[in-house]
């Protein structure tokens, strides 16, 4: 069982019952539960409602959460169904994570997407993409990439349990319950309370010679899950609140942990204390001076969530900042490790292998995350996989991690690994937002946006939100297309591989649409493309760089909205012989479509290329009418007449 599970919150059991329970019936099974006793409280629970003792809502929540705990996932589930069918307030979040987690291990997939479905307004959108991911790629045989991992029991297990390695040099530190003379017993549970413990690392990988970590002072209490920081020579750990070497309780009798540091050779150093507040797995990193930890706050999303602060040197500087539902879910998340930009941790989120599963997640840019990834059943087992480290051993990777697994030697064992390349899959993130194309600071909502893998095959598809912000995760791909859409707007399409695409994950990647309407005008009756009016030279056909600048809004335009059907249409005033102006219009379209043409428009969207002459006047500066010149070259003109605009696009 995880440090989580093992140390609760309360210690108390008395005055915690008290608080919950209030005018209720106390039964000897509900003392079962509070002591952890799981399978004796089932027993007493089982036995009441023989004789008919009906059991009081919270107590039916206390034996589902019995059954969850031992295993017992199908009457687990059973009973949490029922009461959530009774009143879906009755269960937490955590509650409702431990039903799904039931369900799934029964692989009644229906029933929890069935009941997710209906809280979808509950949750985080991050959890629903992270499900879908994860549960897609567990169902495929491949989703560990073809890692092959030696893993090996550590010597250092005890029959109790042992868990949270560390990396101390060439030696592990790491947790245990084993018995101790000069120990106390941890009540609820009857072992002994947890301690720290160093082992060596020999050249295989294995881990023996465990001793006690004297460098810090010891206590009866718990110390546990270290964290060693080199550059600052200090470990992290959690331990029990005790003043004068006594426990401290807040008000509901509950003996919460907190998180203190020791520089080697020093004195402790308190981090984290709140007696209503407890503390799991701080994790130092090195390059950025946070200190990462998992917390029950109140105003988590779940059970744990992890957090981090900022430091200077171990000091805290900031306040706790919840890594957010990319990371946190409604169930707990606990002993969170960084390694070369992947960040793992565990938890017991419905949609794992069961119980506690290691994931690893991308850091990117801005403190976002990739989608959590399941090392799938390399790693993780249907019990608790919690607490991996690792580093760069000679030609591969060694690392270690915890696991109640059957086959160990205790409750949790330590299990070291070897293998050749980093745990995780790669994975192509695409974010960003859809924008105008001629006004990037205009977002456009509801567009389709989609990844294309080589065949063509759509990857994965989001619709922008009210921002226009998407984001996109698939595993990794050697090349893949990025199209959006949206009615009314230009496709986009853009092919990427290789650098192009480790370029797409380092920044946001927006893209630009052009809406039709902003294109495109009304004129003489007629839907034409817009742009300024331009004049040919007197006589001439030529085009100067003031016309092609405009022709050139032409060409983007058939960029934009290949299908458009055009026909050039030229007109001059009516000084002039008609004949002369007919033949002087016709050869400038034809000017204009060769322009067009050998600038990238394809010659079939252009059907027509027309010289109308002097036969459309637009006002009254016909043949022997004297007009000013400004009233005369308003007739002079060239549109571009958009055909096919009422069937271009389809509500």
């Amino acid at each position: 069982m995880t440090l989580q599970r093992n140390i609760h919150l309360f210690l108390v059991l008395g005055l915690m019952a008290c608080s919950l329970f209030g005018q209720e019936k106390r039964l000897k099974a509900d003392d079962y539960f509070f002591q952890y006793a799981y399978k004796q409280a089932i027993t007493s629970y089982e036995s009441e409602q023989a004789k008919g003792t009906l059991l009081t809502e919270r107590q039916t929540l206390n034996l589902a959460d019995s059954y969850y705990k031992v295993g017992r996932f199908e009457e687990a589930s059973t009973v949490y169904s029922r009461l959530y069918e009774k009143d879906s307030s009755l269960l937490n979040s955590l509650q409702f994570n431990m039903m799904l987690q039931s369900l799934s291990v029964m692989f009644d997939f229906n029933k929890v997407d069935s009941l997710l479905s209906k809280k979808a307004t509950s949750f985080s959108k991050e959890l629903f993409e992270n499900k879908e991911f994860n549960v897609s790629l567990l169902s495929q045989q491949d989703q560990a990439e073809g890692l092959e991992y030696e893993i090996f029991n550590a010597q250092v297990n005890s029959p109790q349990s042992d868990f949270s390695p560390t990396f101390f040099g060439d030696e592990i530190l790491f947790s245990s319950d084993r018995n101790q003379n000069t120990k106390k017993k941890y009540a609820p549970t009857g072992a002994g309370y947890l301690n720290i413990f160093k082992a060596d690392i020999l050249n295989d990988g294995q881990v023996n010679n465990q001793k006690v970590f004297s460098d810090i002072p010891a206590s009866n209490f718990h110390k546990a899950t270290p964290s060693y920081s080199e550059d600052l020579k200090t470990v992290f750990y959690v331990a029990s609140n005790t003043d004068d070497g006594e426990l401290v309780f807040n008000e509901n009798g509950k003996n919460a942990l907190s998180i203190a540091k020791i520089a080697l050779g020093g004195r402790p150093q308190l981090l984290f204390r709140d007696l209503s507040t407890s503390f799991y797995y701080p994790f130092y990193e090195e390059a950025t001076g946070r200190l990462y930890f998992a917390a029950d706050f109140e105003d988590g999303y779940g059970g744990t969530d992890l957090y981090y602060v900022a430091t200077n040197n171990g000091q805290i500087m900031s306040a706790p900042v919840n890594l957010g539902p990319r990371i946190n879910s409604p169930g707990n998340e606990i002993s969170p490790f960084i390694f070369e930009n992947s960040f793992y941790f565990a938890s017991d989120v419905f949609y794992g292998l069961g119980g506690m599963d290691i994931y690893q997640s991308t850091i990117e840019t801005g403190d976002g995350f990739s989608i959590p990834v399941n090392l799938g059943s390399g790693i993780n087992s249907v019990h608790d996989d919690f607490g991996m480290v690792i580093r760069n051993e000679g030609a591969g990777l060694l690392g270690y991690f915890a696991s109640n697994r059957k086959g160990g030697k205790g409750g949790d064992d330590i299990y070291g690994f070897r293998v050749e390349e980093k745990p995780g899959l790669k994975t192509i993130t695409v974010k960003g937002r859809v924008v105008k194309a001629y006004d990037s600071t205009e977002n456009i909502n509801n567009a389709s946006v989609q990844l294309l893998g080589a065949s063509g095959e759509v990857l994965k598809e989001t619709i922008s939100d009210l921002n226009g912000k998407y984001r996109l995760e698939i595993p990794w791909q050697d090349s893949i297309t990025i199209r959006s859409t949206k009615n009314r707007f230009s496709s986009f399409v853009k092919n990427l591989k290789g650098e192009e695409i480790e370029t797409v994950l380092k920044t946001d990647y927006n893209i630009g649409l052009a809406l039709y309407d902003d294109l495109v005008e009304e004129r003489e009756g007629q839907k034409v493309v817009k742009f300024q009016k331009f004049f040919f030279g007197r006589g001439r056909t030529n085009l100067d760089a003031s016309i092609t600048v405009e022709l050139d809004k032409v060409v983007d335009f058939i960029n934009n909205f290949p299908s458009a059907q055009l026909r050039i249409e030229t007109y001059t005033d009516s000084r002039g012989g008609n004949s002369t102006n007919f033949r002087l219009t016709q050869a400038r379209s034809d000017a204009v479509k060769k322009y067009l043409i050998d600038n990238g428009v394809p010659a079939s969207n252009i059907l027509y290329s027309l010289g109308y002459g002097e036969q459309k006047i637009l006002n009254n500066c016909t043949n022997g009418v004297y007009c000013l010149e400004v009233l005369h070259r308003r007739n002079q003109r060239t549109l571009i007449v958009v055909l096919n605009d009422n069937i271009l696009f389809s509500e």
